[in-house]
């Protein structure tokens, strides 16, 4: 059901009826809040192997789509209560979330702040006008309407005038002093830097919350990550929990 991450162990099972997964670091380390992958199991995996390799856990539970509903985002919220309780797992996670599971994690640290140590977002759907309806610079997500009309019960209009897009959480995230941080490329053609990520940069330079960022030149909307994960991944656990001193 969950392909990848070879050599590690796992457990699969079923939450709420639907599918989920953890998977086990090899050494364990005191304190190291688990990645949520809150889209597309497996894709670009390279900086969660890196957390792993760290000692952070690894969890993942499948969503009805992609579309950020609001009983979606709190589905989310009881798994991952379940999961820490059950696995003995710090009470902070670290959502991963790119493109389409960008939203999911803004959403889900916008919702649920104390369940979040710090965001790690790549090239994400902020604007729903530009991802998936493609109104600006960038071409309309296949599929992606009819998905979202959907999802949400809404027309055309209502997408376009939708007034729960992920942008307008930023505000959120910094009352909440949410860590972030946000990769993206600026040729990207899916999800255009300039009518997403960039809402979420422009909010963050203007405060002192701790924020890594990285525009990669050139690059569309894939590969996500950076080339090399190490520095990102090091920015993430600086976040994980610490032992209390006796």
């Amino acid at each position: 059901m969950f392909p990848g991450f070879d050599g590690y162990e796992r457990e699969e099972f079923l939450f709420e009826d639907r599918p989920a997964v953890i998977v086990f670091p090899k050494k364990k380390k005191a304190g190291a809040c688990p990645a949520l992958k809150c889209e597309y199991w497996n894709a670009f995996p390279a900086a969660e192997e890196e957390l792993l390799r760290r000692g952070h856990a690894l969890l993942f539970h499948k969503n009805d789509d992609r579309w950020a509903r609001r009983e979606e985002i709190a589905r989310k919220a009881r798994f991952f209560r379940f999961a820490a309780e059950k696995y003995g797992l710090p009470s902070r996670a670290i959502p991963v979330g790119m493109s389409c599971g960008g939203q999911i994690a803004v959403k889900f640290a916008s919702d649920f702040p104390e369940l979040v140590s710090v965001l790690y977002l790549d090239a994400p759907v902020m604007n729903y006008v530009s991802c998936p309806l493609g109104a600006g610079v960038g071409e309309e997500l296949p599929g992606g309407v009819k998905e979202f009309l959907d999802a949400h019960g809404v027309t055309l209009s209502g997408l376009i005038s939708f007034r729960d897009m992920p942008m307008d959480r930023i505000g959120d995230l910094i009352r909440n002093r949410i860590p972030l941080a946000l990769v993206a490329g600026d040729s990207d053609r899916t999800v255009p830097f300039a009518e997403n990520g960039i809402w979420l940069q422009k909010a963050y330079e203007k405060t002192d919350i701790p924020f890594f960022f990285l525009l990669k030149k050139g690059c569309d909307h894939h590969p996500h990550g950076p080339e090399d994960p190490g520095e990102l991944a090091g920015f993430l656990e600086s976040f994980d929990e610490k032992e209390e001193k006796a």
